[in-house]
C-alpha cells in the first residue's frame, strides 16, 4: 500500500501545516517539513495505519499532543480527498492517530492488482526509501569461486543472496549488471601451470583429457610439491613471470584450467537458474599502475617497508596505529586489495561501467577488508556524488554442531554434493508422502517435483534467515511441509491450483464486482496489499528474509481463510471474490517466490 501511504502522508502533513502555520514556517526555514510519522499500525485492531506526528509536536508548541492529534484530525474531517480514503480516524493513548481504510478503497485496490501484472509493485522510484531508478547499472559482485577450485558450501550464501537482490533490484527496474569477480589470476597460477606441463601435458593439446575432478587433485598435488620441493618452487615462480609477461604456452595452460572451471561452475549455476557474468581478476590486470599513479598524485600513497600503501583513517591496529592497505608490495607485484582497486575504480568510471551503485556480496568476514577499499576509493574520488557502495555480508553455514559445515571427514562441503543431497532426500520424502497416501506417479513427475522442491528448500532456508547471521543446515527442517520453509510455500501455490481444477474459474473471477464481508477475507485483503512495501524494504535494505518472513505470513493468513471460509461452495457474489483473492494470493506467491529464485509447482 505504498501509494496509498504516500497520499495518506501528503494529507497528514498538510492538516498539520494548517492546523500549526507558525510551526511548519519554522520547519521550513530550518529546510524540513513537518512529519506525520505515518507507519503502518502495530495490531490490527488499531486500523491501518498510525500517525504518531503529534507527539514531537508537544514541547515546541507547549500543548498536550492529544490536543495536537485533536486539531490535525479536524483539518482532516475537511478535506474530501481524506473522506474518501479513510474512516473516521480515532485518536489513541497520548496522541496517536488510527487511520482506517475504507472497504471500498481496499476492494478498489484488490482489483487494480488483479488488472496488473506486476500486482501493484512500481517501476521506478522507491517510494519508501527515496531511491529513483538509476541512470547507469546497479552492479552486483556476488558467487566468485576460484579457477581449478570446486564451488564449495562456502560459495553457497553468495550466490544464492546475490541473486536473490540483482532480481528484486530487476524487478523495480534497475538496469543490473550481475558481476562474477573469479579468482583466475596470481601465483597460484605459477605451481599449477607448471604441475600440469609436467604430470599431464597432453591436456595442452587435448583440454577434454582433463576435468575439474582432476585439477582439483592437481591443484593438492602442486600445493604439496610446492611446499616440499625447492626446485618445483623455483619452476613455478619462473611460471608466473612467463604467465605475466604473455607467454603463449603459459597462457593457453592457463586458459585450459580457466575453462575447465567454468564449465563445471555454469552446471552448478545451470542448476540453480543463476545468471552471471564473469570478470575475473584477470581483467583489471592492465589497469593496476593506474590505481598507484592516481593514489600517488592524490597524495594518499606512502611507502612503509618498502611496500606502497595507504594508512586508513579511523581503523588502527593492535599497536593503536593506523591500518595501512598495501597498494603495491615491496616486490612490485600487486594482491586483493590492489585488484579490488582496480575493480571499484573501472566500475565506478564513465570509461568503465559508469556504474551508480555497487554491492558486494561476502562473507562477514571481509568486512574489514572491502571498508578499508571503500575508504581508499573515496578519498581518490573515483566514487561519484550521489553514487553508493555497499557491502552486503553474511553468517556462516554451520552443521548440527554449530560449528562451520564439514564432511564426515572434515573436509569442506562440495556445493554439487550438497544439491544432489537436497535432491535425494526431496524425493526419499516424496515417495514416502504417496506411498502413505496412495498415490501413482510417474517418474518424471518424481524427478521433477524432487528437483524442485530439494532446490528451492536449499535456496529458501538461506535467505529466510537473516544474511547478518549464521545458520544450521538441516535437511529435515528445510524439507519440513510444516514452518517457515519452501515446501510449505509451494504447497499453498498447489492448494490453490487445486481450487482451479475443481471447478473454480479463476481468471474469470479477477473480472468480478469485489465483496467481502468475512473477517478471513479482509485479513488476507490487508496481507496481500503490502506486498509493494516489503519489495521497497527489501530493494532498500538489501535483505531478503524480509520478502520470505511476508510470503510466509501470506500463506498462513490464506491457509486460515481457505480453511475457515467456503469458497467454490460459498454464494454469489461471494463465491467470485473469494476465488479472485485465491488468484491474487497464488500471483503474489509466484512472483515472491520468483524473486527469491524459486518456481513453483501445480502439484507435488
Amino acid at each position: 500500500m505504498l501509494r496509498i501511504a504516500q497520499t495518506l502522508n501528503g494529507q497528514l502533513r498538510a492538516a498539520m501545516e494548517r492546523a500549526f502555520p507558525e510551526a511548519a514556517q519554522q520547519a521550513s526555514a530550518a529546510g524540513q517539513a513537518l512529519d506525520p510519522q505515518l507507519a503502518p499500525a502495530s495490531k490490527p485492531e488499531f486500523g491501518d495505519f498510525q500517525a504518531n506526528g503529534a507527539l514531537p509536536l508537544a514541547k515546541p508548541l507547549g500543548q498536550p499532543p492529544r490536543a495536537i492529534a485533536q486539531a490535525i484530525v479536524a483539518q482532516l474531517a475537511s478535506e474530501p480527498a481524506f473522506a474518501q480514503l479513510c474512516l473516521e480516524p480515532v485518536i489513541a493513548g497520548p496522541g496517536f492517530i488510527n487511520l482506517t481504510l475504507r472497504p471500498e478503497r481496499l476492494a478498489a485496490e484488490v482489483g487494480a492488482r488483479l488488472a496488473d501484472p506486476r500486482l501493484g509493485v512500481p517501476v521506478g522510484a522507491n517510494q519508501g526509501a527515496g531511491q529513483g531508478v538509476s541512470a547507469g547499472p546497479v552492479i552486483v559482485d556476488f558467487s566468485s569461486p576460484n579457477i581449478a577450485k570446486e564451488m564449495h558450501v562456502g560459495h553457497l550464501r553468495s550466490t544464492i543472496i546475490g541473486d536473490c537482490l540483482a532480481r528484486v533490484l530487476e524487478f523495480r527496474g534497475h538496469p543490473v549488471l550481475r558481476l562474477n569477480h573469479v579468482g583466475d589470476w596470481g601465483t597460484q597460477f605459477g605451481m599449477l601451470i607448471t604441475h600440469l606441463k609436467q604430470v599431464a601435458p597432453e591436456a595442452l593439446e587435448h583440454p577434454d583429457a582433463v576435468d575439474l575432478g582432476d585439477l582439483v587433485a592437481f591443484y593438492r598435488q602442486a600445493k604439496a610439491r610446492f611446499d616440499a620441493d625447492e626446485a618445483f618452487q623455483a619452476t613455478a615462480r619462473e611460471e608466473v613471470v612467463k604467465l605475466q609477461g604473455g607467454d603463449p604456452v603459459s597462457l593457453k595452460a592457463w586458459g585450459l584450467l580457466c575453462e575447465q572451471s567454468r564449465r563445471e561452475f555454469q552446471q552448478i549455476y545451470d542448476r540453480l537458474d543463476i545468471r552471471l557474468v564473469e570478470r575475473g581478476e584477470s581483467f583489471y590486470n592492465p589497469y593496476l599502475q593506474k590505481v598507484v599513479d592516481d593514489l600517488n598524485a592524490a597524495t594518499l600513497l606512502v611507502t612503509d617497508d618498502g611496500a606502497r600503501c595507504v594508512f586508513l583513517e579511523g581503523m588502527s591496529g593492535k599497536d593503536g596505529k593506523p591500518l595501512p592497505l598495501i597498494v603495491q608490495k615491496r616486490d612490485g607485484g600487486f594482491n586483493y586489495a590492489s585488484t579490488d582497486l582496480a575493480a571499484i575504480r573501472y566500475r565506478f568510471s564513465q570509461a568503465g561501467d559508469g556504474a551508480s551503485r555497487v554491492i558486494y556480496v561476502t562473507d562477514a568476514g571481509q568486512a574489514s577488508h572491502f571498508a578499508g577499499v571503500f575508504q581508499v576509493a573515496r578519498r581518490a574520488g573515483w566514487i561519484p556524488q550521489g553514487a553508493s557502495v555497499e557491502h552486503v555480508p553474511f553468517g556462516l553455514v554451520q552443521g548440527d554442531d554449530g560449528k562451520k559445515l564439514k564432511t564426515r571427514s572434515g573436509d569442506t562441503v562440495r556445493l554439487k554434493d550438497l544439491l544432489d543431497g537436497a535432491v535425494q532426500r526431496a524425493e526419499a520424502d516424496l515417495r514416502l508422502r504417496l506411498d502413505q497416501e496412495g498415490r501413482t506417479e510417474d517418474g518424471a513427475f518424481i524427478q521433477h517435483v524432487a528437483h524442485t522442491v530439494g532446490l528451492a528448500a536449499v535456496k529458501y532456508a538461506d535467505l529466510s534467515t537473516n544474511r547478518i547471521t549464521n545458520y544450521q543446515f538441516s535437511f529435515d527442517r528445510m524439507l519440513a511441509l510444516t514452518g517457515n520453509t519452501a515446501p510449505y510455500l509451494l504447497y499453498a501455490v498447489v492448494r490453490i491450483a487445486g481450487i482451479a481444477r475443481k471447478g473454480g474459474d479463476l481468471e474469470a473471477a479477477a473480472a468480478a464486482h469485489l465483496t467481502f464481508t468475512e473477517a478471513q477475507e479482509w485479513a488476507l485483503v490487508r496481507e496481500l496489499l503490502k506486498l509493494d512495501a516489503v519489495i521497497a524494504e527489501v530493494e532498500e535494505e538489501l535483505l531478503p528474509n524480509r520478502l520470505c518472513s511476508y510470503l510466509f505470513e501470506l500463506s498462513q493468513v490464506f491457509n486460515r481463510f481457505y480453511d475457515q471460509v467456503p469458497v467454490l461452495k460459498a454464494e454469489e457474489p461471494a463465491r467470485s471474490s473469494r476465488l479472485a483473492l485465491c488468484l491474487l494470493t497464488t500471483g503474489t506467491l509466484k512472483l515472491g517466490l520468483g524473486l527469491l529464485g524459486i518456481p513453483t509447482l501445480e502439484r507435488m
